[in-house]
């Protein structure tokens, strides 16, 4: 039966198991033998990170040709405008080349969301606001460069679902497992 492994990665933590700057891993919250992370999350970003011991599904959600959703919440600098929210629904050009168009919708700030340690920059004189993106791509640091592309630079990252697998109740550190 393969494996597979839900986690909520934290803010700072990278999304391998080793690391020889001595910044936290997965294996510091995670003790499972022979799961890997499929596909990544950058370690200044928060959230759903899958793990598993099946080398076909890890292809699968890692894969950019596979398309597989994801739903992110975005914290964002200043009061995003229609034509922004509107260039980001059919896609941006980046350095790489256009993005596929994204789902995206003005969401207010999450109930019940932990805080991050360290807390997001507050600017008095600046507003943030959020924003609910789905995206079926997975370049690097993907969402951050499409926000900035259209004026609204991103502060705080929450990828909240993969295809079917969502976060749900679990806090920063904790994981389930859900069999296959």
């Amino acid at each position: 039966m393969s494996r597979l492994i839900l986690f909520n990665k934290p803010y700072q933590v990278l999304s391998q198991f080793t690391d020889g700057a001595e910044r936290q891993t997965l294996a510091d919250y995670i003790n499972i033998p022979a799961v890997y992370a499929a596909g990544r999350l950058d370690r200044d970003s928060e959230g759903l990170l899958l793990l598993t011991d099946d080398g076909k599904l890890q292809q699968r959600l890692s894969n950019p040709r596979h398309k597989t959703w994801k739903t992110y919440l975005v914290e964002v600098e200043g009061v995003p405008q229609a034509a922004q929210v509107s260039r980001l629904q059919h896609g941006v050009t980046l350095k790489d080349g256009p993005t596929l168009p994204a789902k995206v919708r003005m969401i207010n700030e999450p109930a019940n969301l932990w805080s991050r340690h360290p807390p997001v920059r507050f600017r008095q004189s600046i507003p943030t606001s959020w924003l609910e993106i789905k995206i079926r791509e997975g370049r690097n640091r993907q969402v951050r460069r499409m926000t900035a592309a259209v004026g609204l630079p991103t502060l705080r990252l929450i990828r909240t679902q993969i295809g079917e697998w969502k976060l749900e109740r679990l806090l920063p550190g904790e994981w389930r497992e859900i069999e296959l």
